[in-house]
């Protein structure tokens, strides 16, 4: 068969998008993000709806900001959030109104819809968007054309539409909450970004992206630093919050550590249930309570343990360390919890958490 295609027309096909720019809009290289960017990558060039699932938190307006760098197209990105709009607004908050067209519509107003002409829509929580204006909204997408609301004519858009929900869109249509025809014109290409705590092996990365920004609004800032061992127990956290909790972990450490080294008992005790540090240069423990002066084992002296083995759990292992302490502590102190937590230098409050959370029940009365 006789191939069509000339020079030109290869020429004129859009360019890929360019080396490290969506590596610059979403830090991480772990392999559930690094399959996302890729998966980014290959869209961004073409004109394909985006549907970004992902859990709250997770970053679904970044996937949105670097879809809309890499298309090339020149004209904005607009966003909107249709979960935080009243429903009654919205309507008129994407496709705009006419003056008069409503009671308090003083002058003739342009939607987001109509803004984001030659750029891209990004429409996040589209799951929260009302049926009736789910309706509209498939026959802009369908026709590529908008009538302000109030007004008699048509307005041509040409936009790239990128949707984001947390929502079970498969179980709303299910159910009659979603409408499915536009759900299938959303879902041509979606993406499903990972839960933090499936990539905290990205957590130094985002979190230097975070100061980085920080830096570039706030000149002047006392950043605080990150120590191995806080960035440790930053990856052991659940994170159900995702990346929001860990922007607002950033937030309290900017606020109580600024200039300062935030270690792993910063991170558990005034970071994630935000308590006041120790005032600075005043250490948790004297030097002659340091690990070395306590008998603990050299680090050597673990080699052999893990000769010829391969399956070692080590948060178990570190767990039952911690709780044969405390009950080797509760009992050396007759059930005292006070006097046990000032054997642990721990504080009585913390010791009481970790007694519930391992289910050491003695002593708990006091």
């Amino acid at each position: 068969m006789t191939s069509h295609f000339s020079l030109d027309t290869i020429r004129s096909r859009p360019l890929p998008p360019p080396e490290g720019l969506v590596d610059r809009v979403i830090p991480g290289e772990s392999v559930a993000i690094r399959r996302v960017k890729q998966l980014i990558g290959a869209v961004a060039i073409s004109e394909a709806p985006v549907l970004v699932r992902g859990a709250t938190g997770t970053g679904k307006e970044l996937v949105a900001e670097a879809l809309h760098r890499a298309s090339g197209r020149g004209g904005n990105l607009v966003a909107v959030n249709c979960a935080a709009i009243p429903a009654e607004l919205l309507e008129s908050e994407l496709f705009g109104h006419e003056k008069g067209a409503f009671t308090g519509a003083e002058r003739q107003r342009i939607g987001r819809i109509e803004m984001a002409h030659g750029g891209t829509l990004f429409l996040d929580e589209i799951g929260d968007m009302p049926l009736a204006l789910q309706a509209k909204l498939l026959r802009v997408l369908e026709s590529r054309r908008i009538s302000r609301v109030g007004g008699t004519g048509e307005i041509d858009v040409d936009f790239r539409l990128v949707t984001a929900t947390h929502r079970n869109l498969d179980a709303q249509v299910a159910k009659g909450g979603f409408r499915s025809d536009l759900y299938y014109r959303i879902n041509v290409f979606p993406l499903e970004l990972p839960d933090l705590r499936e990539r905290t092996s990205d957590i130094p990365l985002i979190l230097a992206r975070m100061l980085d920004d920080h830096l570039a609004r706030n000149p002047a800032a006392d950043l605080p630093h990150f120590d191995a061992g806080a960035l440790r127990a930053l990856g052991a956290h659940d994170w159900p919050g995702n990346v929001r909790e860990l922007r607002n972990v950033l937030a309290r450490a900017l606020v109580l550590f600024p200039g300062r080294m935030v270690s792993a008992r910063h991170v558990r005790e005034n970071l994630l249930q935000l308590a006041m540090p120790e005032p600075e240069g005043q250490s948790e423990l004297p030097p002659a309570a340091l690990p070395a002066a306590q008998g603990l084992p050299e680090p050597g002296q673990f080699g052999g343990m893990l000769e010829g083995r391969t399956d070692l759990d080590l948060r178990g292992y570190l767990r039952d360390i911690e709780v044969a302490l405390i009950e080797a502590a509760l009992a050396q102190h007759e059930g005292c919890v006070s006097r046990a937590a000032d054997a642990l230098r721990l504080r009585r409050t913390t010791l009481i958490e970790k007694m519930k959370k391992f289910g050491i029940m003695r002593g708990v009365e006091v």
